[in-house]
């Protein structure tokens, strides 16, 4: 019911910033919440940041607290993820998530990789 379409993932070096955008196949004021999770190799899937759509109240997890910044703009039916001062131990695959009516949609994935 909600297709995800993700961009602007990439190579940096320690310390830059990249900001990856989730698009939305409709409304994203018909979905409850957008988060963004990451996979690493070998690890399973984290949540990295969470938010209420119609609240604008976002959550993150400790370890990105002051680091990233999730958003949306109602108007592009769009959500992104603002990624300052990456570490190498943000490298990842990261996640688009949509909620929706208790079920789950997801984007395609876009590598992030912080290597110097």
């Amino acid at each position: 019911q909600v297709q995800l379409v993700e961009s602007g993932g990439g190579l940096v070096q320690p310390g830059g910033s990249l900001r990856l955008s989730c698009a939305a196949s409709r409304s994203i004021m018909d979905v409850s919440a957008m988060r963004w999770y990451r996979q690493a190799p070998g690890k399973q899937r984290e949540l990295v940041a969470s938010i209420i759509i119609y609240s604008a109240t976002t959550t993150y997890a400790d370890s990105v607290k002051g680091r990233l910044t999730i958003s949306r703009d109602n108007a592009k039916n769009t959500v992104y993820l603002q990624m300052n001062g990456l570490k190498p131990e943000d490298t990842a695959v990261y996640y688009c998530n949509a909620y929706k009516s208790s079920n789950n949609y997801w984007g395609q994935g876009t590598q992030v990789t912080v290597s110097s």
